[in-house]
């Protein structure tokens, strides 16, 4: 700051500038009659005249002349001088103006360059909007703001809104024209923006499903010429031909759109094509498709072509070109890095951090997504032309494994031979060995597939019931890799059929750790749970599990039965309305339904569900045992017979059905008809003492001769069962007598002093003792002598709670007894 030197006040820096000496004005000096004189005299050798104080203009020049006057001019020809004042205002220097020196500043001014000190500027005059130029600029940015709103609204999923505001803008834009029209601006009218608004509206009728009016929209741009490329749009006209299922009509608008496009845009013909070729496998053209798609491949080739020209030749069963299409496919180039770029180096800090910031961006992500679909085309390929390709399976998925490991997708070949070794199993003349050997040749592989092999070996042992195979290969599953949550749910398994389900719950929640969308898992948590009694952590589980499979039958299901068990009928009839608004013809939840609603006692809905679940499966003994008590119930016996002869064709050994069917005869009034019965039955479980009675009292009432017979019959089947009781109960204590002297003679036995006579004495005493008394039968203890595959069907139904049904009378002429009335729902 000490070579800086403030300037004072009253000096003007810039005095003097805008002053001028009229001696370097060379404008003039041709006409200047003075200057050419001295020009040509030695007039002009005399020295210049200078101005009285240096920097400022001189006054009027006193020219000495030959007379020796004096004479004030004001210039040599008498012109104004140039730098002198005429009429107080002094003659502006235009090399100075423009920074804001004018010539009427004096000494000792203030410098304003800026023109500070004349004020604030004016304000701006107001738009006129009233003018017709105006009105249209404004109606222009309306529709532009109208077409951005339709998009914007559009991309949040609001199509409605969007053709709304489509519509407006359309409309907007009509007007903007008769505006232009009427002003007689018609040359000016934009064409971009009709362009823009008509394209939007085809564009939001599409989205919209409105495909007619969405091709009028289309058909108006293509059909105007000054429109330049719109015949482009006959693409979208033609994919929504095909939307329509018009494969004929847009094949054509797709070859007319291919004819506007030069060869310049190969991309897009290329694409075009594709859609061409893809419209002919939908029409089952597959020649014409191979042409395009062979076309392409020979062009551009890319991985879903190639797939569908496999398609197509698998389609006309082209076995050799399918093995070609197949070699094409995997030696399509993907363009993408190598995934050894992402790996960092221990050297280099500034490019691991480089690394760090693109191995998730979205580029690497796209790169992984364009890999994964790949690899899917390839296995799905393999998987459809191996059993096609060669007369054996194997053959042909070891020719597809060999291609692969000899291509970029090296990796794949572990997993093609897996899938080799599960096809094996889905087929219907699978060979187990083969598939089980397949997979255990990976044992030795690495830990990623070794774990895919193992899991899939313990999965196919527990299918078997080999669980402690199953457990081996699900501990050498987690061993290769312990974070599979596909081993860790085998192992869960193996641990849940050997009812410790509290090991099993903790496999699953490992599982759910390290997948949480892995909703096997939660499955089987929940059903441990609910093995645990936990019921409500069992109830969570399938609440969350729910709300990822929106549309399970199975996880509804369960959770009807946890509210059933948590004693909520109201919360599980609801769940399983869920259940059949999703399988209607789910017969067991149809029969859950009944049942939840008899609990409740509202019969008549029981019997709409329980009717439902018959008719969908009409072999449930528990439903049509309940169905047949309905009728019954409510005397409409005679519709219950068809259920009970239905019952008895299920269960034709089971006597008790035949019963029903006979006691429905007989309660309806058909007593021919139900003596037939019980004779039929009688004939085929001639001891059955229920049937003798119901002939005795039938042929009674009828007054048959046969009454006598029946009645000798009944009289020494009863005495038989009553000796064969005595059998069975003599045969208990016969044993455990038997047990005692056992126990008795062992401890005599070790009495060594006893003598042989009486040791023998002692075991015949003890044998004659466990013979029965005179009044027992003598081998009622004897195991081959008892019946236990009988037993009567109507004894353990006489302890239910019975509405309406009168005690059965056990004397001898069976009066007043009332039978058939047993099989009433508990």
């Amino acid at each position: 700051m000490e070579h800086v030197h403030l300037a004072v006040e009253e000096d003007d820096l810039y005095s003097g500038y805008n002053d001028y000496n009229p001696t370097f004005d060379s404008e003039e000096l041709e006409n200047d009659v003075g200057f050419q004189q001295a020009v040509r005299t030695s007039h002009g050798r005399r020295p210049p005249m200078t101005a009285k104080f240096p920097g400022t203009p001189i006054g009027p020049r006193s020219l000495a002349t030959s007379f020796g006057a004096r004479l004030h001019m004001a210039s040599s020809m008498g012109r104004p001088m140039t730098g002198a004042v005429q009429d107080g205002s002094a003659r502006p220097m235009t090399a100075v103006r423009a920074a804001g020196y004018t010539s009427a500043l004096s000494r000792g001014s203030a410098f304003d360059p800026l023109g500070q000190s004349r004020g604030p500027a004016p304000a701006l005059e107001a738009k006129n909007e009233d003018t017709p130029e105006e009105k249209i600029k404004i109606l222009e940015k309306k529709v532009n703001d109208l077409i951005e709103e339709s998009c914007m609204a559009q991309s949040m999923g609001a199509l409605q809104v969007a053709l709304e505001k489509a519509k407006e803008a359309g409309r907007k834009e009509r007007a903007l024209v008769r505006q232009r029209e009427q002003s007689g601006s018609a040359d000016h009218i934009n064409l971009d923006l009709t362009y823009s608004v008509l394209l939007n509206l085809a564009n939001q009728y599409t989205n919209n499903e409105m495909y007619p009016e969405a091709l009028n929209s289309y058909q108006i741009i293509v059909k105007n010429k000054m429109f330049s490329n719109a015949g482009r749009l006959k693409v979208n006209m033609a994919n929504i031909y095909f939307k329509q299922k018009n494969y004929p009509k847009a094949i054509k608008f797709y070859r007319m759109a291919l004819d506007q496009i030069t060869n310049a845009h190969k991309e897009m013909r290329i694409k075009i094509m594709q859609n061409i070729g893809v419209v002919f496998i939908c029409m089952g053209q597959y020649t014409d498709a191979i042409t395009s798609f062979e076309h392409i491949m020979s062009e551009s080739p890319n991985i879903k072509t190639g797939f569908n020209l496999i398609l197509c030749y698998y389609a006309i069963g082209d076995r050799e070109r399918m093995k070609k299409a197949f070699q094409k496919l995997i030696s399509v180039p993907l363009g993408i890095d190598d995934e050894d770029k992402y790996i960092p180096s221990n050297e280099d800090t500034s490019s691991n951090m480089v690394i760090e910031a693109i191995k998730n961006d979205k580029l690497h992500q796209m790169e992984r997504d364009l890999k994964t679909l790949a690899e899917k085309y390839i296995m799905t390929a393999a998987k459809l032309i191996a059993p096609a390709i060669e007369t054996l399976f194997a053959t042909g998925f070891d020719w597809c494994v060999d291609m692969v490991k000899s291509s970029q997708y090296v990796e794949l070949a572990n997993d093609l031979e897996i899938n080799k070794a599960i096809t094996y199993l889905r087929q219907k003349d699978f060979n187990q060995v083969e598939a089980v050997e397949t997979l255990k040749a990976f044992e030795k592989k690495d830990s990623r597939v070794k774990s895919a092999a193992a899991t899939n070996l313990s999965f196919l042992y527990f299918l078997e019931k080999d669980y402690d195979q199953a457990d081996r290969y699900a501990d050498l599953a987690m061993n290769a890799d312990r974070y599979n949550p596909a081993a860790l749910i085998n192992k869960g398994n193996t641990v849940f059929v050997k009812q410790e389900y509290e090991k099993a719950a903790e496999f699953y929640k490992e599982a759910l750790r390290n997948d949480s969308s892995c909703t096997e898992g939660l499955y089987n948590l929940g059903l441990t749970y609910k093995r645990l009694n936990r019921l409500e952590e069992a109830l969570d589980c399938f609440l969350k599990l729910h709300a990822i499979l929106r549309n399970s039958s199975q996880v509804m299901y369960q959770l009807a039965s946890l509210y059933e068990l948590l004693e909520n009928p109201e919360q599980a009839i609801e769940w399983l309305m869920q259940v059949i608004s999703v399988t209607p013809t789910d017969a067991q939840a149809l029969a859950k339904l009944g049942e939840l609603h008899d609990g409740e006692g509202d019969k008549s809905q029981a019997f709409q569900y329980y009717y439902e679940s018959f008719r969908y499966f009409p072999c449930n003994i528990d439903v049509i045992e309940w169905l047949g008590a309905y009728y019954i119930e409510t005397q409409f016996c005679e519709k219950a017979i068809q259920y009970f002869e239905r019952a008895t064709l299920i269960q034709p050994t089971q006597v008790k059905w035949q019963l029903m069917v006979a006691s429905c005869y007989r309660r309806s009034g058909n007593s021919q008809k139900a003596l037939e019965t019980y004779k039929e039955i009688h004939r085929k479980f001639p001891e059955n003492v229920e049937c003798l009675r119901f002939l005795v009292r039938l042929c009674t009432d009828m007054q048959l001769k046969e009454v006598q017979d029946y009645a000798t019959k009944l009289k020494k089947v009863e005495k038989m069962k009553e000796i064969r009781e005595q059998r069975i109960k003599s045969g208990r204590e016969g044993s455990a007598r038997s047990r005692r002297e056992g126990r008795e003679s062992s401890a005599g036995s070790a009495d060594s002093g006893r003598s042989s006579s009486s040791t023998k004495g002692e075991r015949l005493s003890a044998k004659m003792r466990s013979l029965p008394g005179s009044n027992e039968p003598y081998e009622a203890n004897s195991p081959k002598e008892l019946d236990a595959s009988y037993v009567d069907p109507l004894g353990p139904q006489m302890d239910r709670p019975k509405t309406g049904v009168k005690k059965r009378v056990e004397d001898d002429d069976f009066a007043d007894e009332e039978l058939g009335d047993d099989l009433l729902p508990e």
